[in-house]
Formats: C-alpha cells, structure tokens, sequence
C-alpha cells in the first residue's frame, strides 16, 4: 500500500463530530470473545491503533483494560480525548509512535489496519507486545440480504449519473459471501511467521437511518470525502431524497462486523 492510499486514511480527521455521530461502534460480545480468546482480565495493557473517535476505545476501557490509543489525526484524537478522559489518547501514525518501552497484551486495530503501512505495522506490532500478546483486527462489512432493500441498489443511477465510472461502487456482497472468508488476516497483508493461526469470528449488526443520516454516513466515508465537494454534496442530497421518496425515509446499512485475532509466534532469531 502506497503512501497516497495512507494518506487518503486521514480525510476522517477532517469530519470528527460527524464521525463519531454515524459510524458504527462494536459489538460487547466481540470484546467478550476477544478477552477469553487473548486471556485479558482487568488491568491488562491494550495498545489501540487508529482510534478514531473511539467507537472501539469505550468498550477496551469499559472492560477494566489499560489503554493506550494511538491516532494520527489530530482533531480526531482531540475529540477522543474529550470523550475518552481515562484513555491516554497520543497523536500519531502507528509507523512514527514513540513507544518508549512500553509494552501490551493486546495491540487491537478497529477498522484502521488497512491504513497501516504492513512492511512496518506488522514488525512493530510484534514488538510492542509482550510474549503471547495477541493482535487483534476488527472491521464491519457491509452487506445486503436477499429480499430487504438496499440503499446502493435504489440509488446506482444516481451514482453514475454524479461520478460515473467509479470504481469505488457497486453493490455489496451478500452475508453468505462473507461469511465464506473466514480465513486469515482478511484484506490486508499477511504478517507470516510473526503472528498465527488466525480466529475468525462475526457479528450481524445494522444501523437505521433516514434519509438525511444516511447522506451523512456516506458523508464519514473515504469513497465519498475523496470527491469533490461540488460533486459529493449535490450526489448526497439525492441520496437522501431517494431514501425518503421511495424507502419511506427509513434505510438500513448492515454489516457483519468482524473479529480477526492471532497470537504472537515465538520466531527464531
């Protein structure tokens, strides 16, 4: 992944009231499953990668974890600082942080990995946690299912008709389709021997929204904040015209949100 596609991962940092008001959070059984999983009990030190606004730190913190978030968007982690007043919440990419000794139990990346640079991620990620910490990635999917209607699908032509060409749409996959991917690290780069085998496990959510609110979640994402203002805000007002004239102003965005978690291998040398 180039520096362009990392650099685009901080457009976020431009919305942060919005985003902390539209995307999703995560599930408490995830973090249940990621505690027996990783042997984590009160007290144990998580390192959080990309936190955002923290939709994943509230829930790390509410368990009796240590927390340290690390995020590089500045306007973002000033926000999860106001939010989070218990998280140590320090400016910076992954790539640059200044661990200072520091180690963990659990490095956790929700939503942002895919961001991270892997020829450096991985490496660090290995050594800032302690022997059999676990790396833990967690992501939401978006998907359709057969029968309910989807936002996507009542709006392509408007898509099209704004951006046409663009590669960033088309509709998305069916939870049997991703369901099937339940292997490995998922869409990101392998870390090889560092860390492994891989638990995969999925959680069904959705969010409601009318018309307007789901303009603005379209608003919170990387496809829609790469646009021009001049082309995103009149697509987005169609959008959520569209959901009101013909969903009855009530649209779901479902996800499977996803828990991808492996121990740190003990590698030679």
């Amino acid at each position: 992944m180039g520096a362009e596609r990392r650099a685009l991962g901080r457009v976020f940092n431009e919305v942060p009231e919005l985003y902390e008001r539209v995307r999703p959070g995560y599930p408490d059984e995830l973090f249940a499953d990621l505690a027996e999983l990783a042997g984590l009990t009160d007290g144990s030190a998580v390192l959080e990668v990309g936190c955002g606004t923290g939709q994943a730190t509230r829930s790390l913190a509410a368990r009796g974890w240590r927390v340290t978030a690390v995020e590089p968007g500045a306007e973002l982690a000033a926000l999860a600082r106001r939010r989070l007043p218990g998280v140590e919440v320090e400016t910076s990419t992954f790539e640059r942080w200044d661990d200072r000794g520091r180690r963990y139990d659990a490095l956790v990346a929700a939503s942002s990995w895919h961001w991270v640079d892997p020829a450096v991620g991985w490496p660090r990620a290995y050594q800032v946690l302690r022997r059999g910490g676990w790396v833990a990635l967690l992501g939401h999917v978006v998907v359709r299912r057969p029968g309910e209607p989807e936002v996507y699908a009542e709006t392509a032509d408007l898509h099209e008709r704004f951006s046409p060409g663009n590669p960033d749409w088309g509709h998305p996959p069916s939870e049997d389709e991703v369901r099937a991917t339940s292997a490995g690290w998922g869409q990101v780069e392998d870390p090889g021997p560092l860390f492994g085998p891989t638990t995969v496990r999925w959680y069904p959510t959705v969010q409601w929204f009318d018309g307007a609110g789901f303009a603005d979640l379209l608003r919170s994402m990387s496809p829609y904040r790469r646009l021009p203002a001049a082309v995103r805000e009149p697509l987005l007002d169609a959008v959520a015209d569209r959901i009101r004239t013909r969903l009855g102003d009530r649209a779901p965005r479902r996800h499977l949100t996803v828990l991808r978690a492996g121990r740190r291998n003990v590698v030679p040398g």
